[in-house]
């Protein structure tokens, strides 16, 4: 049987993902309202990004920054990787040499244990049911490219289990 579309009064919902690296706090609002986003989903562990050029996107800073936007914000931490699956990515990049900001994938053990631990346990049909319809939600975490993040797993969970179209904003 097919994957039920969800909707309500505004039509069904829509998804999108981005990420901070690669963004100015400009591109980065400007790309969300072109979007049409509603609401942002913070799938981080730690809301936080490394380097003066991503203070915009620290969690009370971001907040503030969407608030004026006239965008929602939530926190879904059930969705972000432990720190052991984050050590693993991180082991990965390593031996094929690569930074966080340059990974263009990630690692079959990290998805593997992802599923597994994270996103197999999670009740996303709730957290589905409890989106707006009247306008985008994105999934947000650091990786400038979604195939480089779990936010793509989640994407990929939400586009095959719930039907629902997801889009990917790479500004800049």
């Amino acid at each position: 049987m097919g994957a039920k579309l969800i909707t309500m009064t505004g039509g069904p919902r829509r998804i999108a993902t981005i990420g901070v690296y690669g963004c100015t706090a400009g591109t980065f609002v400007d790309a969300l309202t072109g979007a049409g986003v509603g609401l942002l989903l913070d799938l981080r562990q730690r809301r936080g990004v490394r380097g003066p050029e991503y203070s915009w996107a620290n969690s009370a800073r971001l907040q503030r920054m969407l608030a004026a936007a006239d965008i929602g914000y939530r926190h879904v931490k059930e969705l972000a990787p432990t720190t052991e699956l984050r050590l693993l990515q991180y082991h990965e990049d390593d031996r094929q040499g690569v930074g966080k900001r340059n990974r263009v994938a990630l690692a079959p053990e990290y998805v593997k244990g992802y599923t597994r631990e994270v996103l197999d346990p999670f009740d996303l049909g709730a957290l589905v049911a409890g989106l707006p319809s009247d306008s985008v939600t994105v999934l947000l975490c650091v990786e400038r490219d979604p195939e480089a993040c779990h936010r793509s797993l989640v994407a990929a969970r939400v586009r095959s289990a719930h039907g629902l179209p997801v889009t990917d904003l790479r500004p800049g």
